[in-house]
Order: C-alpha cells, then structure tokens, then sequence
C-alpha cells in the first residue's frame, strides 16, 4: 500500500509517521513524505519505506506529482484558503491521476453540529476560517472521490489514545482530544477498507462532554 502525507511536517502527520514506521502491522506501507521545507524530515531521509518530497499545496504540478501512483492520501492540515486553493489542487490532482481515497483535516463547527455553550464559543473562535472550511468539505463531497473530512477538536498533547467517533448528522461529542487519538483514527482510516468512506467524522474525548471550554 502507498501513502502520501501532505503536510507531513504537523505535529499530528509526524505521530502517524512514526507509527507508520515503527510499528510491524504497517510493515507494508511505503510513505510518500511532502511538505514545503523537506530538510525538516532529513532524519527519514534514508529510511526504505520512505520518499521525501517538496510540495505546496496551492501548486497544483507539485501536488499531482506527490498524488500519482498512490493508495491514498492523507492532508495533514486544514484549507482555510479563500478560494480552496489546496482543496481544489488535490481534487484535480486524484482525479486526474485516478487515486481515489482521501482523509481530508477539517475543523469541528462546520455543520452548526457542536451543542451548548461550548458550541457558540467555538464558532466564535473559528468565525475567520469557517466559509473556508465549510466549502472544502462540500468540494470533498461533490468530487466523486472517497473521501473522509476529518473534524478536529481542540487538540492537547496528552499521552493518550481516547476518542468517540460521531458522524456528520450527530452531534458533536467531547471538546478536545489528544493529537496521538488523532493519529491513532487516522491510521485506522488507512488500514481499514470500510470505515469513513463518503463520510465526515468527528472525535473528542469523551469525558469532555459538555465542557464549555477545551481542556488542556
């Protein structure tokens, strides 16, 4: 199976990175690396399983050049691009190059789906990038690809795997989460065949429900 990860410099492409790399069950996925500045993954540079590559999501050529000949891919951050630049580039790029599945970081909020206090304060918070969000998700939903939005919450960095999963016509569950639960649902995304396809999934820690601010 090949991957690519754009974006891979992120804090959360960096955990999936490293599982991807260390542990046996992924033994057969080779990483296409892409990010704007490659010398911050110099340390991959030799591993086998890796190719590091130079891209910038607002360049289609580069992104097509990362997407062909792939299984997947993995956009390690979210487009609050005016005009979906990015989203619009990875798009055409798969389609064009007829790779099919993609998970696609996006922000919790794009659906009015997050209840109570904690819901009106974070669409407050993410006002500026909302349009933004909300359309990248919709180009997702209308390119014919097998995509999955992925919704964050407010991320922390505890060392723990916790999170619910809900779906784009639920509620919104938890408020934060850890960026290693977020790692572990991107790589069950990858992995397995049936999960998230045409789909928009949250996730939080479930013991901040009904929080009214994140918890760090």
């Amino acid at each position: 199976m090949k991957v690519a990860i754009i974006a891979a410099g992120g804090r959360i492409a960096r955990l999936v990175t490293e599982r991807l790399l260390t542990e046996d069950r992924f033994a057969d996925i080779e990483v296409t690396l892409a990010l704007r500045q490659p010398d911050q993954l110099k340390n991959l540079a030799d591993h086998p399983r890796v190719t590091l590559v130079k891209a910038d999501l607002t360049d289609l050529p580069s992104v097509a050049s990362v997407v062909a000949g792939q299984d997947l891919v993995f956009v390690a951050v979210v487009d609050h691009d005016a005009q979906n630049v990015p989203t619009r580039n990875v798009i055409v790029a798969m389609q064009a190059h007829q790779v099919d599945r993609i998970i696609y970081t996006n922000i919790l909020g794009i659906y009015d789906e997050v209840p109570g206090e904690f819901g009106r304060w974070n669409l407050s918070m993410v006002a500026p990038g909302l349009a933004a969000a909300k359309k990248s998700d919709q180009l997702l939903a209308a390119s014919g690809l097998n995509y999955t939005t992925l919704r964050l919450p407010w991320l922390n960095d505890r060392d723990e795997i916790k999170y619910v999963v809900t779906h784009q016509d639920e509620p919104y569950i938890g408020v934060s989460g850890s960026r290693k639960s977020v790692a572990d649902l991107v790589l069950k995304l990858m992995t397995t065949p049936d999960m998230g396809n045409f789909d928009s999934l949250g996730l939080a820690d479930p013991a901040t429900a009904g929080s009214d601010r994140p918890a760090y």
